[in-house]
């Protein structure tokens, strides 16, 4: 049964470099402002822009990218309030469906909406894709107006559902960015799966982004170490294109890692300072567009 608290959060051994960002991570509430969707997979606990500004605090991050939960579906409120506390620092990346007009897009543009997300992971959790969430298809319908209002598309799929989809994506001429490892992880797709090609190739290009988030894809928690190999291949594939978040609250998650040990695994695996400060600060400052 999942805990109601916020997890704990503790300080990095390593301070992070100066204007480091935490590009995904989300927030919850207060209810009252913004209830959740009546049309959702699970429920989780409040976790606020206060709570969220807390956290970051604690760890040491100047930058934030607020990612909208499925829980919210297309109600874009919670995370815009959030961006709108402080503008200058912090990102959203919304959600969408395919019928959004141009005139919506551009007034989540206008909000500090830097990406749309859309979700095309079918988990048995859910009997499904993640109910409020938008898909492929979607993205297809919405990319000429996300071109025209500077918007990128963040991604949620399996490493299979890359390889069979990387063709039309690319062709959509979009930033692309895909969350949590773009799932690649033991024991489903291996570090020299042809199907992990499917995404290092693009890396390698500089045709999409992929943000290191290990926790999602490892059935070896606390140390991930079944997770190593897919980081380093995404390290030595264009360490340009590579971005870092908490995924804080960590919702759906029955033991959920402090943050600051997470930071503490990635400077374990990532040891150079020059690869450390382009994935906390140069990436995304480059592709979130936040003032130096």
């Amino acid at each position: 049964m999942m805990t109601t608290h916020l997890p704990t959060v503790t300080p990095p051994r390593r301070p992070l470099p100066p204007g480091a960002c935490d590009a995904h991570a989300h927030v919850f509430g207060p209810y009252a402002r913004f209830p959740l969707g009546e049309v959702r997979s699970y429920t989780p606990p409040e976790a606020t822009a206060d709570d969220h500004q807390a956290m970051l605090d604690v760890l040491g991050f100047q930058r934030a990218v607020i990612v909208q939960p499925t829980a919210y579906g297309d109600d874009n409120r919670c995370i815009m309030d959030a961006v709108a506390r402080d503008p200058e620092r912090r990102r959203a990346i919304g959600v969408a469906t395919g019928e959004a007009s141009a005139d919506r897009l551009a007034a989540l543009a206008a909000g500090g909406v830097a990406g749309l997300r859309f979700v095309e992971l079918i988990s048995q959790r859910y009997a499904g894709r993640p109910k409020g969430s938008s898909g492929f298809a979607d993205l297809e319908r919405l990319a000429p107006a996300m071109r025209a209002y500077g918007i990128h598309a963040q991604l949620f799929a399996k490493t299979e559902t890359y390889a069979e989809w990387m063709p039309r994506l690319l062709a959509l001429d979009l930033p692309l960015v895909l969350d949590h490892m773009a799932a690649a992880g033991a024991p489903t797709v291996a570090a020299d799966d042809p199907l992990f090609d499917a995404v290092l190739g693009p890396l390698r290009e500089g045709r999409i982004w992929v943000k290191l988030a290990v926790i999602r894809h490892s059935a070896n928690p606390p140390l991930y170490a079944d997770a190593r190999p897919f980081h380093d291949a995404f390290m030595a594939a264009n360490g340009d294109r590579l971005l870092w978040g908490t995924d804080w609250p960590l919702v759906n998650m029955e033991n959920r890692p402090d943050p600051g040990r997470l930071i503490d695994l990635f400077d374990a695996w990532t040891p150079d300072e020059t690869a450390r400060r382009k994935v906390f600060v140069d990436n995304p400052l480059a592709l979130y567009g936040f003032t130096a």
